[in-house]
Parts: C-alpha cells; sequence; structure tokens
C-alpha cells in the first residue's frame, strides 16, 4: 500500500534508509530492487509472507470444501425440483385456507351436519383439525377486537382525565378569586359599619 505523502514529510522508514544509505549498510540499487521486488527487505519477511499467503489460501480451500460438503449433504432439499413441489404444494394450501376462510360460517353449518352425502374439499382426516384451525381463527380474531376496543378506550380514558385535570384547575383558580372577592366584601362591610 503506498501513500500519498507531501513533498516535505519524511517518513520514519524513510529516515532509517537514508541512514543505512549514508553509513554504507545498504546501497541505493538494493533498495530500489528489492522495493521492486516485494516491500519487504529481508529473505526471512518475504518467507513469513509467503506463510502467511499460503495459509490463507489453505483456509480459504478449507472453507470452500466445507460450503461443498454442505451443499452436497443439503442438495436433495434445496434441489429445484424438490423446491418447486414444496412450493406449489404450500401454495394449494393457502388457497384452500383462502377458500375456507371465506366461507367460514358454510363450513362451521357443513362440518355440524352429519358426515354422509357431504363432500368437503378438505380429506377426512383433517375435517377435525380444519375444525379447531377455524375455533382458534375466530377466538384470535375476537380477542383482536377486543384489544383493539381496550386501546381505544385508553386514549378516550387518557383525554377525559386531562380535561378532569383542567377543569379542576380552572375551578381552585375560580374558588380562589372567589374568596378574595368574598374577603374584599366582608372588609367593605366593616369599614361600612365604622363609618
Amino acid at each position: 500500500m503506498q501513500r500519498d505523502l507531501s513533498v516535505f514529510s519524511v517518513t520514519p522508514a524513510a529516515s532509517l534508509l537514508s541512514r543505512c544509505v549514508s553509513r554504507g549498510a545498504l546501497s541505493q540499487e538494493e533498495i530500489d530492487f528489492s522495493a521492486r521486488q516485494s516491500p519487504a527487505f529481508s529473505s526471512h519477511l518475504q518467507e513469513a509472507e509467503q506463510r502467511i499467503r499460503t495459509q490463507r489460501q489453505l483456509d480459504e480451500l478449507q472453507l470452500e470444501a466445507e460450503l461443498l460438503q454442505v451443499e452436497r449433504e443439503s442438495a436433495h432439499v434445496t434441489h429445484v425440483r424438490s423446491l418447486a413441489r414444496r412450493f406449489q404444494m404450500l401454495q394449494m394450501f393457502c388457497d384452500h385456507l383462502q377458500q375456507l376462510l371465506k366461507e367460514q360460517n358454510r363450513l362451521r353449518q357443513r362440518l355440524m351436519t352429519p358426515l354422509g352425502r357431504t363432500n368437503l374439499p378438505v380429506q377426512a382426516h383433517l375435517h377435525r383439525s380444519v375444525v379447531e384451525v377455524v375455533n382458534v381463527l375466530l377466538d384470535f380474531i375476537d380477542t383482536l377486537e377486543e384489544k383493539l376496543d381496550s386501546v381505544h378506550s385508553c386514549t378516550t380514558t387518557r383525554d377525559r382525565i386531562t380535561q378532569l385535570n383542567t377543569s379542576l384547575a380552572r375551578l381552585l383558580t375560580q374558588a380562589a378569586e372567589l374568596q378574595t372577592l368574598s374577603n374584599q366584601v366582608l372588609q367593605l362591610k366593616e369599614v361600612g359599619r365604622d363609618l
């Protein structure tokens, strides 16, 4: 990673390299050659970088192998044919439930009558479950309506409480004014008696 440095700034690495060149430990050609080859100046650093790169590549390959293993194990579940069939069955079931909810009164009446000579669009072993689901749904709708009514009544109750508080405050101020007026009237009566 090369950073844009201003002309007048000197990094600690640059000052170290300039001291090494001035003392003869390194030549400018060696620095230029090693900078072109690799940013590391030492062979040990180059070996360490190479080990790190190979370890990273090995980790990536192991992760890819694990992902392929998981994909192979779950291929039958995520296969397009299997998902399409399941989606189609789910769509049919949802359509069927929507039709049942639209016709709940008629369904309730049909389920109450004997099963002879009746033809429900539900398989026989699911009749009891459908009745239970419809009852649970109706209970849910009832409780939802009750909760909505209670929430609406809470807001009206809050409004009424605030109105009562403001009315009480007005009443108290009027009572205080009435008290001061009655005191003034009594004082005027006493002054009128004395005259």
